[in-house]
């Protein structure tokens, strides 16, 4: 019985360290941090290009806050200060763009309106914060702005640069 319970702590202390080190290097990647992330979209090569082109053009500031991109690194998402205001390019058309109710102003949760020659449609997201989508555009972009941060300011910031390497049109 002696032999068994050298044995048994011997066991634990040649694992102990490795296992506090796997604890801590796990600990080290948990999503504790305030970094954002965003998932990138899959869209057609076409629209892909129109997305780095945007990408290269985008603000270094958006409403006051530097530009910090989210994980996973990417030519189609960006990010800015924290909590993150999220810009995703290449997304698929939301289904209250062709609503008629949000055409005819009777949806309490999304209006369309414009901003500096870009059409938006806005839609209110659960817990106060605001997603944009671009319209009449070849490319539909994406932008998420938290509660509490001034979204007029994040649309005048960004309207330059979606003018400029997103073409008017329809997207595919």
């Amino acid at each position: 019985m002696n032999s068994f319970r050298h044995r048994h702590r011997c066991f634990f202390r040649v694992f102990r360290l490795p296992a506090v080190a796997l604890l801590i290097t796990v600990a080290g990647c948990s999503s504790a941090d305030d970094s954002a992330s965003a998932a990138v979209p899959s869209p057609d090569a076409k629209v892909a290009e129109l997305c780095r082109n945007l990408d290269k053009v985008l603000p270094a500031k958006v409403d006051g806050e530097n530009r910090e991109d989210p994980g996973p690194a990417s030519a189609l998402t960006a990010g800015w200060g924290s909590p993150a205001i999220i810009l995703r390019c290449g997304v698929p058309q939301p289904p209250k763009m062709i609503d008629p109710k949000v055409a005819d102003g009777r949806d309490p949760d999304a209006v369309a309106g414009g901003v500096n020659g870009v059409d938006w449609l806005m839609e209110e997201q659960d817990g106060g914060g605001y997603r944009f989508t671009t319209a009449n555009r070849e490319a539909y972009v994406e932008v998420r702005a938290p509660k509490g941060v001034d979204s007029s300011g994040v649309l005048i910031d960004l309207a330059s640069a979606v003018k400029k390497a997103i073409p008017e049109g329809i997207a595919s």
